[in-house]
């Protein structure tokens, strides 16, 4: 098994015109499973490549244990990659497609090739279909075969490219699992490119989040969650988003006020969470961060409520989602504007308003993300290292 660097990679495309990845740096420790997520676009699977070699770096450098392997071509890097298409051949069988690597790249014999398919068919489940053809299987048995094909290889390194995103829902569920188990059992150092924010959180030890090609955000799930380092990161991550809300700095004798700069919305920091909020600057102006979750119904009667008016209850099973809106004036007539973004709260299926209900909502101080509207980065994220354990970077700082 091996570590994984990735040294100010760069990849453009069109003579420069175009720039795929820009300037990242990881460093991913052996046997330790990465998942790469962000929106279409961000550079994700093109820095998968270049790990594995099929596409060449601008500038920066890859290293694999403690080989830098920019230069050597991809038959010879020792790794193993997992397409989302699949990539089997259609008229080979399962035995055929899972050995063809092995009798590529290896000078193992023609029975210890086939005892090592075996063994890897055995831990995937698929022993029974070693003769079959692909256009014989469900897109699971074919994903299952893709996945013994890597493992029969025996790599340093595992590359997962968006590899379930052909499947359905459960079938996605079931072989993520399965997928976790097989990297924890074999040790494998994985890099694991997905659009499934929710698939990035589960799966990884560490979260790289990409965003037009550049690095935003490293670190555990838990971490990267309640500690996002900058806005985009806190609306990424997460379902669903994390609300936003422009907001004004008010310094009162006993604390300060959040104002909404339309008015809508104001809370009070206490004298208790003050200290949290020390680098706030009075009549700063700041994007207010708080995710549904953490939006609680409150009692009339109670200080520091926020008046919001109920558009939508969209029920879900274990919980109901409310669309709100601040200004509580729709009731009156006044239309919203299309583009301004809902404020959702998750609560529990014993709190179901109706539609045009007026209702007080709260919120924790420590659950509060503010964020510079002029960069997008958060404000409060020095202060937050450290409080939810795990190891989090920001864009454009040293991993380690």
């Amino acid at each position: 098994m091996a570590r994984v660097e990735l040294k100010n990679l760069r990849k453009e495309f069109d003579r420069g015109t175009i720039v795929a990845v820009d300037d990242v740096s990881v460093e991913i420790e052996d046997e330790e499973f990465i998942t790469v997520v962000g929106p279409s676009g961000c550079g994700k699977t093109t820095t998968l490549r270049m790990v594995a070699g099929l596409e060449r770096p601008t500038s920066g450098s890859v290293i694999i244990g403690d080989e830098d392997v920019t230069d050597i071509h991809a038959k010879n890097r020792d790794i193993a990659m997992v397409f989302q298409n699949y990539a089997l051949y259609p008229h080979k069988t399962v035995m055929d497609n899972m050995e063809f690597g092995l009798r590529m790249s290896t000078d193992l014999t023609e029975e210890e090739r086939k005892e090592k398919v075996r063994w890897a068919a055995e831990m995937m489940g698929i022993e029974s279909l070693l003769e079959d053809t692909p256009d014989e299987l469900s897109g699971g048995q074919k994903q299952r075969v893709a996945l013994g094909r890597a493992i029969v290889r025996d790599p340093e390194v595992f590359l997962f490219d968006e590899p379930l995103s052909n499947l359905d829902a459960k079938l996605r569920t079931l072989m993520r699992t399965e997928v976790q188990r097989l990297q924890n059992e074999l040790g494998v150092t994985s890099i694991y490119v997905t659009h499934d924010q929710e698939e990035a959180m589960t799966m990884g030890d560490r979260i790289l989040i990409l965003r037009d090609g550049k690095k935003q955000q490293i670190g555990a799930p838990k971490e990267v969650y309640n500690n996002p380092a900058n806005e985009f990161v806190g609306g990424f991550i997460g379902s669903p988003s994390m609300n936003f809300i422009d907001v004004v700095i008010e310094q009162t004798d006993d604390g300060m006020i959040l104002a909404g700069t339309d008015d809508e919305f104001r809370y009070n920091i206490g004298p208790d969470a003050i200290d949290n909020f020390g680098v706030l600057q009075s009549g700063g102006e700041y994007i207010l961060g708080i995710r549904p979750e953490d939006v609680f119904p409150a009692e009339p009667t109670d200080q520091n409520t926020v008046d919001a008016l109920v558009e939508v209850v969209e029920p879900i099973g274990s919980d109901n989602y409310l669309y709100l809106d601040l200004s509580g004036e729709l009731d009156e007539g006044i239309t919203r504007d299309e583009d301004e973004p809902d404020f959702i709260a998750r609560v529990d299926t014993d709190f179901e308003p109706e539609i045009g209900d007026h209702v007080e909502i709260t919120f924790s101080d420590p659950d509060l993300h503010l964020f510079d509207p002029a960069t997008g980065e958060s404000v409060l994220y020095d202060k937050n290292q450290g409080k939810t354990g795990g190891v989090a970077t920001k864009s454009g700082a040293a991993d380690d």
